[in-house]
């Protein structure tokens, strides 16, 4: 590998080790313009948009084990990574996706946490909620068997009260 490859691939490296995901997109048919906002909607969520040579990815790909398919390797190619929000930078793909009508835009698949992903997965991903409304139900969920245990407890006390009340105002 020449000095050049050698350089772009030790730069890819960096770039994927800033997440635990990369999304690999076709980006053929857009402008300059949208690659723009698509850019400035990403850097939102930490995200990193660029556009690479598929021989060094797949160099890079195979060297770190990650399962990119050599379908996924074919056109223009660009990659997505950056942020610790796979899920937040999905939804705003699939939003600009849906903007082109997926005429220019599209995602080839990617992966996250060295799995795999298709076209759908990234979608499905795009669907979950965010970190921060996932961290909250799960609080909640910690916190119902608590809440249930007091209103136990308190019911028994409360039945008492009502009773004697009944009692008083008769």
């Amino acid at each position: 590998m020449r000095d050049e490859k050698k350089f772009l691939a030790k730069w890819i490296c960096g770039q994927l080790d800033k997440s635990s995901y990369v999304f690999v997109t076709d980006f053929s048919k857009v402008t300059v313009k949208e690659v723009t906002e698509l850019r400035r909607e990403l850097s939102k969520e930490s995200g990193e948009f660029h556009v690479i040579k598929n021989s060094i990815l797949s160099a890079v790909a195979s060297e770190r084990l990650l399962p990119i398919s050599e379908a996924m390797l074919c056109g223009q190619n660009a990659i997505v990574v950056g942020g610790s929000n796979p899920s937040g930078i999905a939804k705003i793909i699939k939003k600009f996706r849906k903007s082109s009508n997926g005429e220019k835009f599209a995602v080839k698949g990617g992966v996250l946490d060295n799995i795999g992903l298709s076209c759908t997965d990234v979608d499905a991903l795009a669907e979950l909620p965010s970190i921060e409304v996932l961290r909250s139900q799960l609080l909640s969920m910690f916190n119902t068997p608590a809440q249930q245990c007091v209103r136990a407890l308190n019911a028994v006390p409360q039945g008492m009260l009502n009773v004697l009340r009944a009692k008083a105002e008769r």
